[in-house]
């Protein structure tokens, strides 16, 4: 599976404990953002979200207005592997 780097930073970051939520306001436009322990947010790509979706690496509570994301099995598996990558690439 061939993502790209703005979905592989999306997949690492929540592996490493940020959180992915979206935010609706009250005409429906849907935001998402990864955000920090210390409250700051980074928005990120509403494209890159809906991939990670329809790949099954991603899920959602799908609650309204604010849903929160996780990794799946599969995007567990796909980060882990991603790791794995990224410390033999660094030896």
């Amino acid at each position: 599976m061939q993502l790209t780097e703005s979905q592989r930073r999306i997949m690492l970051a929540m592996a490493h404990g940020l959180r992915l939520k979206d935010h609706r306001d009250i005409e429906g436009h849907k935001t998402y953002a990864l955000h920090y322990p210390d409250d700051r947010s980074e928005p990120v790509n509403p494209a890159d979200v809906e991939a990670l979706v329809e790949l099954g690496l991603i899920s959602s509570n799908k609650k309204f207005p604010s849903a929160t994301y996780w990794l799946t099995e599969a995007g567990s598996a796909a980060t882990a592997t991603m790791q794995t990558e990224s410390s033999h690439e660094s030896n």
